[in-house]
C-alpha cells in the first residue's frame, strides 16, 4: 500500500550515495539505458530526467537533442547534482537541479519528454511521483520509465550467498517503502497514473564474461557492506553484519567460476499524457 504524499525528506534510498554507487551509476549511458525512448525523441524538445544521479545518461540525452533543445535533469541529493553539473561537462543545452519528483519546481506543460531510470522502484508512492511527472508535460508529451525487477535476478552455478543477498535485498528494499520487482509493475503504475498509449518493453542485463563477474561482484560485494544498507539490515534483524560479510566473500567466489552467469530483466515503459 503506497502513502498518498511523501516529501523527499521521507524517501529512503535504498543504494545510498557513497562512491561506489555513484561511480556505478556513472558508467551508464543514453544509448543502452534510454535505448526504448531515444526513437521518440526528436530534436530541439525539452526533457526532464528525474533522477539523474550522476548525469552521465542526462548528457547523452542533451547531446542527442541537440543544442535546439534542452534538458534538465534533477535529483533530490544536492551532493549527486553537485557532482553532475561538475563531472560531465558544459552543454549549453544541459543543466541540473536539486528536487523532489514529488514536487518539481516547473510551471504546468513545460517539457515535452520526461525520462526515469531506475528511480520508480525506490519511491514510497511511485503512482504520485509520475501524476507530478505528467503535470509539467505538456499535453501530448512522452514518459519513458525503466526499472529493473530483481524478481527475475538468476545465477549460475547456484550460490547460496547470492540467494541470501537476493533475499535481504528484498527485504531492506520493500522496508525502506520501495518495490525491487518494479519492472514488472510499469505499466501498471504509469496507466494509474493517467497515461495511455503506453508501449511495454523489456531488456537484459547479462554478466558472463570473467571481466562482467569481477566488476559486478564487486558492486555488490561493496555495496551489502555499506552502513545505509548493513546498519538497515541488522536494525530489521534480517543478519548479522557477519553474515553480511559471508555473502559479500560468496560474491567473489562466483565471479571466479569460469561459467559463472548472472542476468535479470528491466521493464521499460514509453507511454503519452492525454492531449
Amino acid at each position: 500500500m503506497y502513502c498518498s504524499r511523501m516529501s523527499a525528506e521521507e524517501e529512503v534510498y535504498t543504494h545510498g550515495h557513497d562512491p561506489v554507487v555513484i561511480a556505478a551509476h556513472a558508467k551508464r549511458t543514453a544509448s543502452e539505458a534510454a535505448a526504448f525512448l531515444l526513437p521518440r525523441l526528436t530534436p530541439g524538445i525539452h526533457l526532464l530526467d528525474f533522477g539523474c544521479g550522476p548525469g552521465s545518461i542526462t548528457a547523452g540525452l542533451a547531446d542527442h537533442i541537440g543544442p535546439g533543445g534542452s534538458v534538465v535533469g534533477i535529483d533530490n541529493s544536492a551532493e549527486t547534482v553537485a557532482l553532475a553539473t561538475e563531472s560531465v561537462g558544459h552543454r549549453p543545452n544541459l543543466s541540473f537541479e536539486t528536487a523532489s519528483v514529488y514536487e518539481l519546481p516547473f510551471a504546468a506543460e513545460t517539457f515535452d519528454a520526461a525520462y526515469g531510470h531506475q528511480v520508480l522502484q525506490h519511491l514510497l508512492d511511485p503512482i504520485s511521483a509520475l501524476r507530478e511527472v505528467k503535470r509539467v508535460l505538456k499535453p501530448g508529451g512522452v514518459i519513458g520509465v525503466r526499472d529493473a525487477d530483481y524478481g527475475t535476478m538468476t545465477h549460475h552455478p547456484t550460490c547460496p550467498s547470492l540467494e541470501t543477498w537476493l533475499h535481504v535485498y528484498h527485504t531492506v528494499a520493500r522496508a525502506n517503502g520501495g518495490e525491487p520487482d518494479a519492472g514488472r509493475r510499469l505499466p501498471q503504475w504509469v496507466r494509474a497514473a493517467g497515461f495511455v498509449e503506453a508501449s511495454v518493453t523489456s531488456s537484459v542485463w547479462t554478466y558472463a564474461s570473467s571481466a562482467e563477474r569481477q566488476s559486478w561482484a564487486r558492486l555488490w560485494a561493496s555495496r551489502i557492506m555499506l552502513p545505509v544498507f548493513a546498519e538497515r539490515a541488522v536494525a530489521l534483524g534480517i543478519c548479522e553484519h557477519i553474515e553480511l560479510a559471508g555473502v559479500a566473500s560468496g560474491w567473489h567466489r562466483w565471479a571466479d567460476e569460469p561459467d559463472g552467469w548472472f542476468a535479470f530483466i528491466h521493464g521499460e515503459v514509453v507511454a503519452t499524457k492525454p492531449a
